[in-house]
């Protein structure tokens, strides 16, 4: 199989989006690697296509502002490439020509005929089976030889090779958000997946400097099969709360344990605020199906989508309202779902300090600790500490942290993630936890 010839003509479905513009970024310095450092005397195409024309218009700033990065960071490499270009001196001059020659291989398209000829396809769509399975049947139809490379975070990957007719051509390709930046992908393979396909998107992922994890191919994978559950455990618990300290207090309060006596980059619910209300719901309706036994809804996130309460980003990039209000990122109002409004964070604030009581003495920040070369020392040092507390913030958080070790054990006993090493791999570099939920903790 020559693999090169693969990367000849790319399709990326879904380019304009959040997902698939980072993608399409990373395809685009695969390509450079060949034809511009490689000199591979080959045409290189790289097709970026999506529904919205305006989207694809202002899809170029952004690739070429990421290749200017990737320039300066990688100036050394840049003036290999081009150490036979007499007339390009400065590193201006190299990153100039470079932004140039990598966007003269992309072509715009709002047609999905443009991927017929494609030898890869890469789909950043929304996760919507049937309209994968759409598109993809009419792009195989009349393109028998293309492999498809699905970034769905949550749909079974056999289902859609099985109604789509891929015979084996089609592997799950989950970048995590923004790809340009995570370096985890968590690859799935169906059982038919062919074994060509399969050594390419690993070649491919360790070229673009990947942390590779294989998930079984189970809705949900392991990175939502834990975070939808886990988001579950936390709604759960405020609905508890929600009885006697109102829903505001219960979402802050829950928040809190979860970002600050965890020890994660964000709390559970500016977490599904960052991800959408919206998109959550989906993500557990695509695996309830493959999962009969388990009850994956929750009435409190069908109330706040009822309400208007969806969260997700702005085209910038910035916090749209959710269970809370942002400024500058910084959390400001928490919805209550009773009353059907936002209440100030100040005033709520030092109710659930005091609900929360007793506190470790050792003060644990996420931002300091992640990088710590002693942090398995300090972790181990305020878990001990938290174990010996009976407050209501001790507790809610040693019995969180216990559900999410559950949580994670379950991926691995019904063999979704090969170890707990996998687990623990995906959560703390696809979601940035301190450490992983299979741990010594809890």
């Amino acid at each position: 199989m020559d693999l090169i010839r693969k990367m000849e003509n790319v399709s990326v479905l879904g380019a304009a989006g959040k997902m698939g513009s980072g993608i399409l970024v990373l395809l685009s310095l695969e390509m450079a690697k060949l034809k511009i450092g490689k000199k591979e005397d080959k045409e290189f195409v790289l097709n970026a296509i999506d529904v919205s024309q305006s989207a694809l218009n202002s899809l170029s700033g952004y690739v070429k502002s990421q290749l200017v990065k990737h320039g300066e960071k990688n100036i050394v490499e840049l003036r290999n490439w081009y150490e036979d270009r007499e007339d390009l001196i400065d590193n201006e001059e190299i990153i100039s020509q470079f932004v140039y020659d990598v966007m003269e291989m992309i072509q715009t398209s709002t047609r999905i005929e443009t991927a017929y000829s494609s030898q890869l396809i890469f789909e950043a769509i929304k996760e919507d089976k049937a309209l994968k399975v759409k598109l993809f049947s009419q792009i195989k139809q009349n393109n028998p030889d293309a492999w498809f490379l699905t970034n769905t975070s949550s749909i079974p990957i056999g289902g859609i090779e099985k109604e789509a007719g891929l015979n084996g051509d089609i592997i799950g390709y989950h970048f995590y958000n923004p790809p340009v930046i995570q370096k985890l992908l968590e690859i799935i393979k169906t059982d038919n997946t062919n074994d060509d396909l399969a050594a390419f998107s690993i070649d491919l992922a360790k070229s673009m400097r990947k942390i590779i994890v294989q998930s079984r191919d189970i809705a949900g994978f392991i990175g939502n099969g834990h975070f939808m559950r886990d988001a579950l455990y936390a709604l759960n618990l405020a609905e508890e709360l929600a009885k006697t300290e109102g829903w505001a207090k219960a979402f802050f309060l829950i928040d809190t344990i979860s970002r600050d006596l965890l020890v994660r980059p964000m709390g559970i619910f500016q977490l599904l605020d960052y991800v959408g209300i919206d998109v959550a719901r989906f993500i557990l309706e695509s695996m309830q199906p493959s999962f009969p036994n388990e009850k994956l809804s929750h009435t409190t996130l069908n109330e706040l989508f009822d309400n208007e309460v969806k969260g997700g980003q702005f085209a910038d990039g910035s916090q749209k309202n959710g269970i809370f209000k942002y400024q500058k990122g910084r959390i400001t109002e928490v919805y209550d779902l009773k009353q059907a409004k936002y209440m100030v964070t100040e005033s709520i604030e030092m109710d659930c300090a005091a609900l929360l009581g007793e506190l470790p003495t050792l003060k644990l920040y996420w931002k300091s600790i992640v990088r710590d070369v002693k942090k398995a020392d300090h972790l181990k040092k305020f878990f001990n500490e938290l174990h010996q507390m009976d407050s209501v913030g001790a507790n809610l958080a040693i019995a969180y942290g216990k559900n999410s070790k559950a949580i994670g054990q379950m991926l691995v006993s019904t063999k979704v993630a090969a170890s707990k090493e996998d687990v623990n791999t995906v959560m703390e570099t696809g979601f940035f936890h301190a450490y992983g939920p299979i741990n010594e903790y809890f």
